[in-house]
């Protein structure tokens, strides 16, 4: 089942889903060269062609002098998958100026293997954020959690976008009126996957069930949508509480990034 996993993974989650939300989208050969809330980078691919070690060079060459051009953009993401046939690729990076970091699971698993039924602690309330204030208030906790001071554009970013897509959902756990734990579901047009994406729970919480029940919540809300798998890049802290749900372990991808002087 792992490699139909991963051919599912290859064949209907690449380059165009990644790059659906995109301010604005360029391709220079297999590349695909995104730009995300008029500031951040983003280099994804289907494959590389077989490009040979000067080849893949070239191909980074040109998407740097790409975003070079564009003063607007601070930092590029260029996106690796573990599974690709690419010598030479870490190389050409690195000797250009991006800074690989740390590599992340590629989790697939059936939605309903998920939509299991965790207890969770008393005062404890999973729900779907529907208010900009809640969406600011998991936005702050998940810039705390992940360090990321850019917490507030991010949010107000998703803000605007839960207001013209009412695919995409935010769900949060709520204790004492704070945001504990969130985590968006964000189901993939014309294909059998749902993202899950930007979970988080609060240290003072963890290791109490809340992310796997959260993690429940919107398998379920997958599977009243009719989609049949679930696909997370996650972190060494998220893996394992998706592999006791069900999803397993089909590749690994490493962002790496660039950043303007």
């Amino acid at each position: 089942m792992q490699h139909g996993f991963l051919d599912a993974y290859d064949a209907q989650l690449r380059t165009g889903p990644e790059t659906a939300h995109a301010s604005e989208l360029r391709r220079y050969g297999p590349l695909h060269l995104a730009v995300f809330d008029g500031r951040r980078g983003f280099v994804t691919y289907a494959d590389l062609g077989g490009a040979d070690a000067v080849g893949l060079g070239a191909l980074v060459d040109a998407a740097l002098e790409h975003f070079r051009d564009r003063p607007e953009v601070a930092s590029v993401e260029w996106k690796t998958r573990g599974h690709d046939v690419a010598a030479g690729l870490h190389e050409a990076l690195v000797s250009r100026g991006f800074a690989p970091e740390d590599p992340e699971s590629i989790m697939i698993g059936e939605a309903s293997l998920l939509a299991q039924h965790v207890e969770l602690p008393v005062g404890v309330a999973i729900r779907r954020a529907t208010t900009d204030d809640e969406v600011l208030a998991a936005g702050e906790m998940q810039g705390r959690v992940f360090d990321d001071p850019d917490w507030r554009s991010r949010a107000e970013s998703l803000i605007e976008r839960l207001r013209r897509d009412d695919t995409a959902e935010l769900w949060i756990a709520v204790a004492d009126g704070a945001v504990v734990s969130a985590g968006r579901l964000e189901p993939v047009a014309g294909t059998d996957f749902a993202g899950l994406w930007g979970g988080a729970t609060d240290p003072g919480w963890r290791r109490r069930g809340i992310y796997r029940a959260l993690t429940a919540e919107r398998a379920r809300s997958a599977l009243a949508r009719g989609t049949r798998y679930l696909q997370s890049d996650s972190t060494e802290f998220s893996r394992p509480i998706l592999e006791r749900a069900g999803l397993v372990k089909v590749s690994t991808t490493t962002p790496y990034v660039w950043t303007r002087a």
